[in-house]
């Protein structure tokens, strides 16, 4: 796929991991495997400052409303703060929480109304990075690309102001984006700030032990 945040000269890449830099990885695996995504993500030790909006959210799309209030509850009992509760809108339903390491989740689906019971499945993860302009590059206000292969979670683009919106949080932001994104195109950073580098493997780390460096 092509980055899209320029449309010259961004490099053909695909996402092989995600890894976010957390100040206690230990802390964050044992949220994480209690949310339900530890399998997905990869965590790196760091003490880098960071402080508002970090300019990006991971987001689950799951089957049913069930399913949403399944992660949702799972996350707030392990620790992590709701910033917006889960509720029905024209797209479907949905919530939003924070993790304790500061990191934006949101969990929704199409679906307005159950057709069985929650289950713990997660139909797509998408990572939505937040950008200055999408419009220049795309002619819209928002991109998404195909996953590579081997690659858990999709890439999707989105003016920063409007993902902040939609999210229930200021668009404002210092410091570090505390995510370094694995390209299969090298090591680089992009237009945005965001850092991309070598991927060393196509499959996500699940503990700490092996997600530190």
């Amino acid at each position: 796929m092509v980055m899209a945040t320029t449309a010259t000269t961004a490099p053909t890449t695909s996402i092989a991991s995600v890894v976010l830099e957390v100040p206690d990885p230990e802390a964050a695996h044992r949220f994480y495997t209690a949310f339900g995504v530890d399998t997905h993500i990869r965590l790196r030790a760091s003490e880098a400052h960071s402080a508002g909006f970090r300019g990006f959210t991971l987001a689950l799309t799951v089957s049913r409303p069930a399913t949403v209030d399944s992660f949702l509850r799972a996350g707030v009992n392990a620790g992590a703060t709701t910033l917006k509760p889960a509720e029905k809108s024209l797209w479907g339903y949905g919530g939003v929480l924070q993790a304790p390491d500061g990191t934006v989740w949101k969990i929704a689906t199409s679906a307005k109304k159950d057709t069985g019971p929650a289950t713990r499945e997660i139909d797509e993860i998408v990572l939505l990075l937040g950008v200055e302009d999408v419009k220049a590059s795309f002619g819209g206000k928002y991109a998404e690309f195909a996953s590579g292969v081997s690659s858990p979670v999709k890439l999707a683009l989105y003016k920063r102001r409007g993902l902040a919106k939609d999210l229930g949080v200021p668009a404002y932001g210092t410091g570090s984006h505390r995510i370094v994104l694995g390209s299969t195109a090298g090591s680089f950073t992009d237009p945005d700030g965001f850092v991309w580098e070598t991927a060393t493997s196509l499959t996500p780390a699940p503990s700490t032990a092996s997600a530190q460096s």
